[in-house]
């Protein structure tokens, strides 16, 4: 089947937006440590800016402590400068050889705030499926138009991808309520 070709790369889109999504979601604080929530901060490491997961072991010792451990101790103050330059809104504190970040309790106001912000990240993943969904529909649209399928075949194609786009949503609103209800769970 020609339109198979199609199909199977929307599919493969649409998986990928779902991906960024939950990449995107991770770094959401949602009250407990969690070493992703440092994965977008980069540090100079001898003049190139690299990944800090990639200059430090990141653990969580305790639900609302991360621990950074920097391979090279001369890395300490970087890494420090690095997360008070971020959107992180944490202060870190390192004895000359460990950094440790205490993640303060959510407020009722900040965990709305983060929901919303759940929210905005998954409507924009949503747009992202529906546009996938456009263009594999103009490009079965063009393929009846060119004679390289037929009209049921256009029809099949169709319903197929609403289908896919249709599971797809329905995957991003069950990762955004979990998210949800991980933010407003938090103890």
């Amino acid at each position: 089947m020609p339109t198979k070709k199609i199909q199977d790369n929307a599919k493969e889109k649409m998986e990928k937006t779902k991906n960024v999504l939950r990449s995107d979601l991770m770094a959401i604080r949602a009250g407990r440590a969690n070493p992703q929530l440092l994965d977008r901060i980069t540090v100079d490491y001898y003049g190139t800016p690299t990944p800090l997961k990639n200059v430090a072991n990141i653990s969580a010792p305790e639900p609302r402590v991360l621990q950074i451990n920097p391979w090279d101790q001369k890395m300490v103050k970087d890494i420090s400068k690095a997360i008070l330059a971020s959107d992180l809104g944490l202060n870190p504190s390192n004895d000359g050889k460990v950094i440790r970040l205490m993640l303060p309790e959510l407020t009722a106001e900040r965990r709305k705030e983060l929901t919303k912000l759940v929210r905005k990240t998954a409507e924009e993943s949503k747009v992202a499926i529906r546009s996938i969904r456009r263009d594999a529909v103009e490009q079965v649209k063009k393929m009846k138009k060119n004679s390289e399928i037929t009209e049921d075949d256009q029809k099949k194609a169709e319903e197929a991808i609403q289908k896919l786009t249709d599971a797809n949503i329905k995957d991003i609103d069950k990762i955004t309520a979990d998210k949800e209800k991980e933010i407003m769970d938090v103890k």
